[in-house]
């Protein structure tokens, strides 16, 4: 059975109406159990959960330092390109903004490169919007192959592709691909994604598979909380995370979690997601797998990530620039969206210790992969 089949057998308006019915006594059993699966989920994620945050936060506490110690993984998104062939209402990238695009040539991703490289960072995140024209497999791979002597590790955030490229850009040093669904509703889908390859909800949905039959060391998803209800969206994603562990075991996971920030042109959040119900969520990922790495970008405040780092987070972005250039080459493109964390990555390494973790700034040795 492929992920399709079982998307298809949960109804969103059901899973709602569970999900909302949930007690106080379900919220304990799942704070009890020694096993939580998407029932228990379910519950914890339920606003019947909401006066048990420090219960959870406890636990998530206990559970991430079981599993990952006091360790926070630092890393930087480099943004390669703006240009988008997608109208996406959220995104500032979207095609219907009528700003200056820009791609990095050759010379530019390394000077952006040497600028990032100069803040001690070993794990990099390549970004770029959805132009086939332009930003296409083998301009990939070219800049894979320009910054690979950087880094140790090479994660990427690129459009959906097929597995035999997939296959081809872990075979060039690839370690991570990240692709989010945005929202699982698939209703209401076409509506924040009305032009462009983005608009085929199923293509999008069953990239993970592609990604893990190509047999990538790890597969990052996530939702865009503030499109629709984070409640619903979160279950799908914990669904869709559940089915993938199972079927590329082998195979390690993330979860992201971008909450909607401003960008040019786009629209309001649908649905307002608070700190409390943020941290509630990190908490319940937690308890529902110990091992998932968590992720929190700069998107959110620094109050925010300050006080999450002891909650079940595992990596954070730092020192973000979120458009083409933005470290060296052309800091005033046009930004996909804005930062809210806006301090040095030596201002956050300082937090993180001062919490009495320990900043890491690299993923994975590649030699051990």
């Amino acid at each position: 059975m492929n992920f399709i089949n079982i998307f298809e057998s949960n109804d969103w308006e059901e899973i709602k109406s569970s999900i909302y019915s949930k007690t106080s006594q379900d919220v304990e059993r799942a704070l009890h159990a020694s096993k939580i699966g998407l029932e228990e989920f379910k519950a914890l994620i339920s606003p019947a959960a909401e006066p048990y945050l420090e219960q959870l936060a406890a636990r998530a506490n206990q559970l991430t330092q079981k599993r990952f110690g006091k360790t926070i993984q630092l890393y930087a998104p480099m943004y390669l390109s703006n240009e988008c062939n997608n109208i996406c209402t959220y995104c500032g990238f979207s095609l219907d903004n009528k700003v200056k695009r820009k791609t990095l040539s050759d010379k530019e991703i390394i000077q952006e490169v040497e600028a990032i490289k100069t803040h001690g960072f070993n794990h990099i995140l390549l970004v770029t919007g959805e132009a086939n024209h332009t930003v296409h497999i083998d301009y990939f791979l070219k800049a894979i192959k320009l910054i690979n002597p950087y880094f140790a590790n090479i994660s990427i955030e690129f459009q959906p592709l097929e597995t035999d490229e997939y296959i081809r850009l872990h075979e060039a040093g690839v370690y991570s691909v990240l692709v989010y669904q945005e929202t699982y509703h698939k209703e209401v889908y076409k509506t924040y994604h009305p032009k462009g390859k983005k608009s085929n909800f199923n293509y999008r949905l069953e990239t993970p598979d592609r990604i893990g039959e190509a047999k990538m060391h790890k597969i990052g998803i996530g939702v865009l909380l503030g499109l629709e209800d984070w409640r619903v969206d979160s279950f799908y994603c914990a669904l869709h995370l559940d089915y993938l562990q199972k079927k590329y075991w082998q195979t390690k996971y993330s979860v992201s979690f971008p909450r909607m920030r401003p960008a040019e042109g786009i629209i309001e959040p649908n649905v307002i997601v608070s700190d409390k119900n943020l941290v509630q969520l990190l908490c319940a990922y937690r308890l529902f797998n110990e091992d998932v790495e968590l992720s929190i970008s700069t998107r959110e405040s620094e109050k925010f990530r300050n006080n999450v780092i002891r909650l079940g987070v595992t990596s954070m972005s730092a020192g973000s620039k979120t458009n083409p250039g933005g470290y060296a080459v052309e800091p005033e493109s046009l930004e996909q969206f804005e930062i809210s964390d806006e301090r040095s990555v030596k201002e956050i390494a300082q937090i993180i210790v001062n919490a009495g973790y320990e900043p890491v700034y690299k993923d994975w040795q590649s030699e051990y992969k």
